[in-house]
């Protein structure tokens, strides 16, 4: 299982606990092997490029599809055409959380205030071109508001100093706001999925405080180098399936607040093509730069 990030992030954590299953599973060891990179491209270039032979698949985020367009130029494989997907493994929201200093108390009140405010207020992300940047740029368009975007080199650093009072505001994943949330350090506005959260049963969706469409999930699957045998594919995709659906996975992917899917790979392939089409045309009009 090939990574493209470092260990201990959001796509690493679950990514293990997976494999693991899966390696229970088949009876065999599954190898976790970090490379970090480029948003994740390395990686993608790794296994793109590898035997089609079924021991070696990326385990791969919703970068996948947004690096497509950010690194149209320069990206070194297709995101689907040069792969086999297997399955969409699991999708999680971001939470639209402020430092409780801000005088708002919901989404309503911080749109009131950015309209007050025009770039003056300011949210945090882990990178230009991340999801978390995204999130934001997305949330821009459909409430034609101006707030500024302040990138780092991670989330942490960024919540931090959201923490601090240094910026006003950021998109994170659930497991990295929850503790905050609960301790009262960050106030929660939305969380950006369809749906709410599992985790958050309380807090509305962006959707549901007024912005209709509005929809960012933090998802993950699995993908195989193009041209590895259906059957091979076939059987990853139960394995897999299975292996998400294990009671002790379940009850931690939830538990990090990530909702288990286990789809087929005809779904990830559709779920792959609709996020590219979704985000071309957000990215190129925010004029987002990766360099």
């Amino acid at each position: 299982m090939v990574i493209g990030f470092s260990p201990g992030g959001a796509v690493d954590v679950q990514g293990r606990l997976i494999a693991q299953g899966l390696a229970e599973l088949l009876g065999q060891q599954v190898l976790v092997d970090n490379r970090p990179g480029q948003d994740g491209i390395i990686a993608g270039a790794l296994v793109a490029k590898a035997p089609p032979d079924g021991y070696a698949f990326a385990y791969v985020s919703a970068g996948h599809a947004m690096n497509s367009v950010l690194h149209a130029k320069t990206i070194p494989y297709h995101p689907i055409k040069d792969f086999a997907p297997i399955s969409l493994t699991a999708s999680g929201p971001l939470t639209l959380v402020v430092n409780p200093a801000l005088p708002v108390k919901d989404l309503k009140g911080l749109i009131e205030l950015a309209r007050k405010r025009p770039g003056q207020l300011n949210f945090a992300s882990s990178g230009s071109g991340g999801t978390m940047h995204l999130a934001g740029e997305l949330l821009k368009t459909v409430a034609k508001v101006d707030i500024v975007h302040v990138p780092y080199k991670g989330g942490g650093p960024a919540i931090t100093d959201v923490l601090g009072g240094q910026v006003e505001l950021t998109f994170v994943g659930a497991p990295a706001s929850m503790p905050h949330i609960r301790s009262g350090r960050l106030r929660v506005l939305a969380v950006t999925t369809p749906k709410r959260a599992t985790a958050l049963p309380d807090v509305p969706t962006v959707a549901e405080a007024g912005y209709p469409g509005y929809e960012v999930s933090a998802w993950y699957g699995a993908l195989a180098p193009a041209g590895t045998p259906v059957a091979i594919v076939a059987r990853l995709t139960t394995e897999l399936a299975k292996a998400v659906a294990a009671p002790k996975t379940r009850e931690r992917l939830l538990a990090l607040g990530i909702e288990p899917i286990g789809s087929t790979p005809e779904q990830f392939t559709s779920h792959l093509q609709n996020e590219i089409a979704r985000w071309t045309p957000i990215i190129q009009n925010a004029g987002i730069k990766t360099d």
